[in-house]
C-alpha cells in the first residue's frame, strides 16, 4: 500500500504550469510575438531551402542591376560552368547552401548571329543599352573537356568545341531559347551589389536568433551558477560573486562587447561568446534573489533534514521554483542580444562578409536612405525592430502569465 500516491493533476506545478500558459494564450499581444517568432524560429531551421538565391551566404552578385526596388525582374542567360559537376546533397544545401553549376547575365535584349548569342546589357538605371556581350552558344550549353580530359574554360580551341558538340545550330539554339533565357524575379529588390534582398534577409535571421540563443545560454550558465552560489552560501562567496558582478555591471555593455571582441578576434562564434559574457550579471541578480527569499522555506528545511547535498538542494528543490523570472528575463537577453549583434556588425566587428547580417545590411546601404532606395536599410531595420519588439512583448506576457498565485496539494 502507498502511503503517497502521486495524482498527475496534484502534482507541484513548474514555472510554466498549465494555468499560466492559459493565461500567456489570452494575452493577444503575446501570441502575436510568439507567432513571429515561431516564424523567424522556421525560416532559420529552413535555410538554404527556401531562399531564392542558395548560393553560399546567398552571395550571387549582378552588379547590372545592383540597387533595384521591390518587384524589379530581368532576363538572365543562364551559362554551363566549365568546372565537374558535383553532387550537392540536401544536408549541405540545408546547412551551408550550394555552390551554383551556372553563370547567370542579366540582359535587355538577345539576338543570334554567326554561331553566336550577343546580349544587350543596360546600366544600373536600367535607361540605356550600354553593355554588349557575346558568346559561343557552344560555350552557353556546355562545359568543355580540355586534351587531358579536364574542364576547360571557353577560350577552349574551335576545332575541339567543334569536334564534341557539332554543328546543330539551330537546334542549339532553340535549347537556349527554352531553357536557358530565365527570368528572375526580385520581390524585394536588390542591394548595392545586385544580391537578393530577399535572401539576405532570410539567412540573416539566422545569425540574430543563433546569437540570441547562444548568448542567453551562455548567461543563463554562468548567471545561475554564480547566482546560486551567492544566494544559497551567503557570507564571502555572496560577498565576492556581488563585488564581481559590480565591477562587470558598472562597464558599459557595448563597451566590454567591443573590447571582448577585440581579444577574441572577429567573426561568428567569437559574437556568441562577447555576448554571452556581458550578459549573464542581470541573470545572477535575479537568481540570487529569489534563492535568498526560498533558502529558509519549510520545504527546504525539510531536504536539509532528510540529508539531502547542497547541490541538490539547489538544483531539485530551490531553482526549479526560482525559474519564472529567469524566463521573463532570458527573453529580455534575447532581444537585447539581437540588438548587441546589429551594432557590433554595424561598427564592422561583429560577423564578417560575406555571412548576411541584419546590421551589416544596415552598415552597407545606410547612405541610400537619402538617396532613392532608402528599402535597403530599412529593410533590415524593420527585421530588427519586429523581431526584438516581438521578444519583449512575448517577455511581459510571460510575466503577466506568471505572476499568478496559486496553491498546490500533495
Amino acid at each position: 500500500m502507498k502511503l503517497f500516491p502521486r495524482h498527475p493533476s496534484k502534482l507541484p506545478e513548474g514555472p510554466l504550469s498549465r494555468k499560466a500558459l492559459q493565461n500567456l494564450f489570452r494575452n493577444n499581444t503575446a501570441v502575436i510575438s510568439a507567432g513571429i517568432i515561431v516564424a523567424a524560429v522556421l525560416t532559420t531551421l529552413l535555410g538554404y531551402l527556401i531562399t531564392p538565391d542558395s548560393s553560399p551566404f546567398a552571395n550571387e552578385q549582378h552588379l547590372e542591376i545592383a540597387a533595384q526596388k521591390p518587384g524589379f525582374s530581368v532576363s538572365m542567360l543562364k551559362i554551363t560552368g566549365n568546372e565537374p559537376e558535383s553532387h550537392c546533397p540536401l544536408t549541405e544545401r540545408w546547412l551551408f547552401g550550394c555552390k551554383n553549376a551556372y553563370s547567370y547575365i542579366p540582359f535587355n535584349d538577345y539576338r543570334f548571329e554567326n554561331g553566336k548569342i550577343i546580349l544587350s546589357a543596360c546600366d544600373r538605371s536600367g535607361d540605356t543599352d550600354l553593355i554588349t556581350y557575346e558568346y559561343l552558344i557552344q560555350d552557353v550549353l556546355y562545359a568543355l573537356p580540355s586534351k587531358d580530359g579536364h574542364l576547360s574554360f571557353s577560350a577552349g580551341s574551335p576545332d575541339l568545341r567543334g569536334a564534341i558538340i557539332g554543328d546543330d545550330i539551330p537546334a542549339m539554339q532553340h535549347d537556349i531559347i527554352r531553357h536557358h533565357i530565365i527570368t528572375r524575379h526580385y520581390l524585394l529588390g536588390t542591394d548595392r551589389f545586385g544580391r537578393d534582398m530577399l535572401s539576405q534577409l532570410l539567412i540573416g535571421t539566422r545569425v540574430s536568433l543563433s546569437v540570441g540563443l547562444i548568448s542567453v545560454f551562455i548567461s543563463l550558465l554562468l548567471g545561475i551558477l554564480l547566482g546560486a552560489l551567492a544566494g544559497f552560501f551567503r557570507g564571502w562567496v555572496d560577498d565576492l560573486i556581488i563585488w564581481f558582478i559590480n565591477v562587470i555591471w558598472s562597464i558599459p555593455t557595448i563597451l566590454l562587447v567591443i573590447a571582448i571582441t577585440f581579444v577574441l578576434g572577429k567573426g561568428f562564434w567569437q559574437v556568441f561568446i562577447a555576448v554571452g559574457l556581458t550578459m549573464w550579471v542581470e541573470v545572477a541578480r535575479v537568481v540570487r534573489g529569489q534563492i535568498l527569499s526560498l533558502r529558509e522555506k519549510e520545504f527546504v528545511e525539510a531536504a536539509r533534514a532528510l540529508g539531502f547535498t547542497n547541490g541538490r538542494i539547489i538544483t531539485r528543490h530551490i531553482l526549479p521554483n526560482a525559474m519564472g523570472p529567469v524566463i521573463v528575463i532570458s527573453a529580455a537577453n534575447f532581444a537585447s542580444a539581437i540588438l548587441i549583434e546589429a551594432g557590433l556588425s554595424f561598427l564592422g566587428i561583429g560577423v564578417q562578409p560575406p555571412m548576411p547580417s541584419w546590421g551589416t545590411m544596415i552598415r552597407e546601404n545606410y547612405s541610400y536612405i537619402i538617396l532613392d532606395n532608402p528599402w535597403l536599410a530599412i529593410l533590415p531595420g524593420m527585421c530588427i525592430m519586429l523581431l526584438v519588439l516581438a521578444f519583449m512583448l512575448i517577455g511581459n506576457g510571460l510575466r503577466d502569465a506568471l505572476d499568478v498565485k496559486t496553491t498546490t496539494s500533495v
